[in-house]
């Protein structure tokens, strides 16, 4: 039996700590919250997140951050991205350097646009930075907490580091794949929400799936062309992280991204919408920070530009696709064509 980690008690943490505990890990679980500690060390729930499942007694609830890192063998961060600096920071004085970090959030750091795994690696200046896993894919907390089969990736540049991972979480209803893209997959799995904003927006509009298709579809070029920008191998977005996370996002009611996006098209504006979901949105903040690195690094993104301009500039959804469906006409696998002629479209 080895201690494992899962900081913060979220939906998501919670589920990955009822996997490792399945497993026959001891885990300990962190929360700043007293109440969440008691409820899940006497009730075994988690009732704000997860209100419906019993939770193994394997795992056990504490407010202390060096009684839940010092002698832990991995470390899971499944903070939102927002607070992932300030979490990674605060346990450094308890973590070893042996110790495997993994991290299961989607989404880039506002303020510097950088990626989950670099910012660990700045705050955790002890861990050797290619060992640094993150684990993504198609996943709801929900349905992972029930037991549903569910099958994720784990990416890091040194293998042995990603099997580790993959041997922590590995379980009958719960496959693990290896990859060692740990950009492609960041990059996949934060991008999605934005997609997944607008597939909600679109049926809250009522807009259909032929509409919706486009969407995914499309938004998936989009990524692409950011992830390759950014040095990622292209055939990580046909995988887990990639289509497989699109899919789920945009399908799935379980996904706040869609539940805020369908919000979004019924009329709501956005301080509501937030007000109204209770939990983060990790779409919102990364809509704002692809835009920006879509200008940084001169990659057409239309579905994301008009998403930015819906949430932040107040265009109104319905005019937001209209503006999609006016674009220029073009090649649908631009990069191809534009091989093919021997030249740059325009």
């Amino acid at each position: 039996m080895k201690k494992t980690a899962v900081l913060v008690a979220g939906s998501w943490g919670t589920a990955l700590a009822s996997v490792l505990a399945d497993n026959g890990h001891e885990v300990v679980l962190w929360t700043r919250h007293p109440e969440q500690v008691h409820e899940i060390n006497t009730l075994h729930t988690n009732s704000r997140y997860l209100k419906d499942a019993v939770l193994s007694g394997r795992i056990y609830a504490t407010q202390s951050l060096e009684e839940a890192v010092r002698g832990a063998e991995a470390v899971v961060l499944a903070s939102p991205s927002s607070g992932m600096r300030e979490v990674a920071g605060n346990i450094r004085p308890f973590l070893s350097s042996e110790t495997l970090v993994i991290h299961a959030a989607k989404g880039f750091e506002a303020e510097t646009l950088k990626r989950m795994t670099s910012v660990i690696a700045e705050e955790l200046p002890q861990q050797d930075p290619d060992r640094i896993v993150v684990l993504s894919g198609p996943s709801h907390a929900e349905e992972v907490i029930v037991k549903c089969p569910t099958t994720i990736v784990v990416a890091a540049k040194q293998l042995d580091a990603a099997e580790a991972a993959q041997d922590f979480f590995m379980s009958p209803y719960f496959r693990v794949y290896t990859n060692p893209d740990v950009v492609g997959v960041e990059v996949s799995g934060a991008l999605k929400n934005i997609i997944a904003l607008g597939a909600g927006m679109s049926d809250g509009l009522q807009f259909g799936d032929n509409a919706k298709a486009a969407l995914m579809t499309r938004g998936l070029a989009e990524i692409a062309r950011l992830g390759v920008a950014l040095e990622a191998n292209p055939l990580t977005f046909a995988g887990l992280s990639g289509f497989g996370d699109l899919v789920v996002t945009c399908t799935s009611r379980h996904s706040r991204n869609w539940r805020a996006g369908y919000m979004l098209g019924q009329g709501k504006p956005l301080a509501t919408v937030l007000e109204e979901m209770g939990m983060v949105v990790e779409g919102v903040k990364t809509t704002r920070a692809a835009y920006q690195m879509s200008k940084q690094y001169q990659v057409r993104m239309p579905i994301t530009q008009v998403l930015y301009q819906v949430l932040f500039e107040g265009k109104e959804p319905k005019q937001g696709v209209e503006d999609l469906m006016g674009r220029v006409r073009t090649h649908e696998i631009e990069e191809i064509a534009q091989e093919a002629a021997g030249k740059w479209l325009v």
